[in-house]
This record gives C-alpha cells, structure tokens and sequence, in this order.
C-alpha cells in the first residue's frame, strides 16, 4: 500500500479518547488536491458532521494554491466525504446512541487520491489529559534514562 501521509490532528489525541477509525475519500476541486500534495492543508479545528445521510467535513483549511489565479477554492469550504451506507449507518447509531463524536485524524495520499482518517472518539475530561501528559512526561524521563547508560 503506498500511503504518504500528508497532516496529521495531533489535537484530536489530546483531546478525545480515539475508538473506531474509518477511511474516507474527500470530494476536492483541482487546486485543493494539489494544495494537499504541498502539505497545505490543517486540521486543527476541523470536525466531521453527518447530514441527510452524507458525511462533510467543516473548518479544514487548505491554503490557496499560487498558480490556482480565478479558479482557486474557498480556504475552508465544505468539504463531502466518501463513505460507505453500512459505515455512514454504524456512525450514526453510535453518534446518537452513545453521545460519540467523529473527528479527522490525519489526511493522507493512497494512489495519488486523498484520503482522510475519521475516527470516533469522546471527549477527555481535564484529569484525563493531566494523566495522559504525566504518563508522556514519564516515559520521555524513562528513555532519556535509557538513552544516557547506552
């Protein structure tokens, strides 16, 4: 499988507990994909709403392309996602009976196609971000003990 992996939402991991993970295709115009093979895109703030039974990712910004002129996108225009109807189905039986939320995970290129990696996740309350940022402090502290004996 050649998956390069373009961006990443390190935010998400902050702040959710991460459970199911789905690929999905984006529907982009000409200069929005490549925009994305220049690594212009974030997804810091984006999240991923179902409507009528469609899938569309807000707040993602991809920057403009240069040599885009008249026909370049909109900076952080709607954006559709390509899903199965059994996937869209088991997202909107968790969404709604488990109070889940969806959020983007990383966009990456699969075959020259961009594809973004959605996953269900809850929210961390402040504890839990404490715990999991002690945890991150103690393991760094571990391997820098490891690293200094070798």
């Amino acid at each position: 499988m050649t998956r390069k992996i373009i961006t990443t939402n390190r935010k998400a991991w902050h702040e959710y507990h991460i459970f199911d993970k789905y690929d999905a295709g984006m529907v982009l115009t000409g200069t929005e994909i490549k925009s994305i093979r220049k690594g212009a895109i974030n997804l810091k703030d984006s999240f991923v709403k179902i409507e009528d039974l469609e899938v569309y990712l807000y707040n993602c910004h991809i920057s403009p392309y240069e040599q885009g002129n008249r026909y370049n996108h909109e900076e952080k225009r709607v954006r559709k996602l390509l899903l199965n109807k059994s996937e869209i189905n088991k997202l909107i039986g968790k969404i709604k009976k488990d109070g889940y939320s969806i959020v983007p995970l990383e966009v990456y290129l699969d075959k020259g196609f961009a594809k973004i990696e959605i996953a269900l996740a809850k929210g961390k309350k402040l504890f839990d971000k404490r715990d999991a940022l002690a945890k991150k402090a103690q393991n760094r502290d571990i391997e820098r003990s490891v690293k200094s004996k070798y």
